[in-house]
Order: C-alpha cells, then structure tokens, then sequence
C-alpha cells in the first residue's frame, strides 16, 4: 500500500490542515496520558521546517454535535504549545481562520488548533458542507490520526476529497508496520481481544479467526461472545502445538466469581497459548485492572505478551494504559495508538481514512 508522502509536496508558505489525533485521556482538566500527543510532533516540525502555517484539528471524546466545556481542546493546546513553542519562527503571520461554530487557539505564531470538531454535529455527519469550511482555511491536508480513521467523519473523509493530501508520518508508519502483521504473521498467529464495546469488536472476532491459529476472549467481551469457554479446552502441550498446522479456535475465558477478572485456570492456558506464538495481537483489558483485586488476568497476559519470544503487537488506549501501570510498555515491539481502527485494519485490510488518501 504506497500512501503519498509528506517529503513529496512544496509546503513553503501555504498553510497545512492537520487532521491529529487528540482524544487524550484527562484528569481534573489536565493532560494525563501525551502519547497519542508526541506521535504528531514529528509530522508538524516537518512542515514548520519547511515553512508552512500549520492548522490542527481532531476531537475530544463525544460531545454529541454540541459544545461541552469540559471536551475543550483548550487544555491540550496548552499541552501542545509546551511541546512546540520552540519551533516559534517569528517572521511567519498569524493564520485568518473563519470556519463557522468553531473557536481555534493560537499555540504559536505559525501553528493553531481548531477547537474540538465533534462540537459540530457536521463533523460526524461527514457533511459536505463542514468539509469544505474546513477545506477553505487550508492548501494542503494531512492525516496524522490513525487511530480515529476507522471514522468516516468529515475531517477525515471529506476533506482529502477537496485538498492535495497525504499521509502524517506516524500514519504511514501504523500502516506500514500492522501491514506487515497482516500479509505475513510468524506462526502461531494469535489474536488476545478483550475490554468493553462488544458491538464493535464482537463482529472482528470472526474475521481474525480466519487470519490466526487462536482467538483468545477476555474481558467484558465473554459476557456477549459466542464461543468455547476456556475451561472446555484441553490446553496441553500437544494441544497447543496442533495450530502450527493452522487450527482456527476462538476461545473465551472463563471470568472469576465477581465477574471483574479472568479466572486462574483461564491465565496459565491463554499463557501456555501465547509462549508458543510466533505473533500476537492483543487490545483490550482482561478485567477491571485499574484495582490491584482485579489486575492479575491482565498484568498475567501482558506479562506473557512482554516476555515471549515472537512478535507483540498492542493496541488501544487501556491497554496501553496498563502495560504503562506494569511498566511493561517499553517491552512490547510494537505498540499502536489505534485501538478500534488497529482492529478494523488488521481484520478489514483498509481504513476510511487510508482508502481517502489513496
């Protein structure tokens, strides 16, 4: 998949429309989690050392198409200008942006952020209309949100329609490395899916099992899955062994008492299954590990994921969260910011987002 490239384009003088991925975790109106934040950075410094007026924009949880002060971005300008503030180059004017029911805040002299789309109900739409108010504040457009391109929303469909276009860097490097994933996984191929939203990620389950050896479900997900329970799997060596002849199984874990965590019997075989993988993929908590009494499945899981010998794919913001709480973050080979759009590429190939920049 070739995506266009920045390093293809004259950005001197014009002004860049960002499409950043800014639904960040918040506590008490401050920035608690900056990581899907810093992924965007590399792709801004590019344009401001090319020479380029910089506009950002993203979303803030789920407004519902109506301002809600606390889903203010201003808060992650704040953030952003602590990042940026040395890329200042004084001799390039203030952008004149008029886009109807949105404010914007000023985070350099060259760079300004679009308060949160998602106050618009356009946004969501993917209304042409808001695409093109969009589009008319900017030359050229850039998609530096791969975890929000599973979204067929206005500022990532629409505007590539109406702009020169092409992809952040972070972007392109999220295709390219779970594309890798994708065509040519080391075997035994596991997927670990767990967490809440069982209406989105309930239908990938099936898709991933036409891809990997094992699909193993935890979380929140058992209660709504359809699937052989942990405790009718026989998880001896052998049995393990038979997916290198590419047995398609999905199995769901057995949930402790409460309901809170996966039971002990479900850990030792999901881990017995992940220590012979070749790869893994895995987004979503086993259980409610923001409280020690209920951490073991995940903390257990992501040890297993850290510590095995192929390669560790993760996804999605609790569960990096966690790996973050185990410090095991900095173990993983790769880890996605996407949580649902990671899942909707690896089982679907393609993304709204990437298909509009093609």
């Amino acid at each position: 998949m070739k995506l266009p490239q920045l390093e293809n384009f004259d950005f001197k003088g014009k002004k860049v429309l960002v499409r950043c991925d800014l639904d960040v975790p918040f506590e008490n109106g401050e920035v608690t989690d900056e990581t899907r934040l810093e992924e965007s950075l590399s792709t801004i410094k590019f344009l401001l050392e090319h020479e380029a007026t910089v506009i950002l924009m993203g979303h803030l949880g789920r407004p519902g198409g109506k301002v809600v002060e606390d889903l203010s971005l201003r808060p992650v300008a704040e953030k952003l200008r602590e990042f940026l503030i040395s890329n200042v180059k004084s001799q390039m004017s203030k952008p004149n942006l008029k886009c109807q029911n949105l404010n914007s805040f000023q985070i350099t002299e060259n760079i300004v952020l679009l308060e949160n789309l998602r106050f618009d109900p356009r946004e969501e739409g993917n209304d042409l209309e808001f695409a093109k108010e969009l589009a008319s504040l900017g030359d050229f457009y850039v998609n530096e949100a791969f975890a929000a391109s599973h979204r067929a929303h206005a500022s990532i469909v629409g505007v590539p329609k109406l702009l020169p276009h092409c992809a952040g860097f972070h972007f392109a490097s999220e295709v390219e490395s779970l594309s890798k994933v994708l065509e040519n996984p080391k075997r035994p191929f596991v997927f670990v899916i767990g967490g809440a939203k069982p209406e989105t990620k309930l239908p990938m389950v099936a898709e991933f099992a036409k891809k990997a050896n094992w699909v193993l479900v935890g979380g929140t997900l058992v209660q709504s899955a359809k699937c052989p329970p942990a405790s009718d799997l026989q998880c001896r060596a052998g049995k393990v062994q038979s997916c290198n002849s590419r047995l398609k199984i999905i199995v769901c874990a057995d949930l402790t008492s409460d309901g809170f965590d996966i039971n002990t019997n479900s850990i030792k075989k999901f881990e017995e299954i992940i220590k012979n993988a070749g790869t893994v993929v895995w987004n979503g908590p086993m259980g409610k590990y923001e409280d020690e009494k209920f951490e073991a499945g995940t903390r257990k899981i992501a040890e297993a994921i850290a510590g095995f010998g192929g390669f560790g794919v993760v996804g999605g913001g609790d569960t990096i969260a966690a790996l973050k709480k185990f410090g095991l973050l900095d173990k993983i080979d790769y880890v996605s910011t996407g949580g649902g759009a990671m899942l909707e590429f690896l089982a679907k190939g393609t993304l709204p987002g990437i298909k509009a920049l093609l």
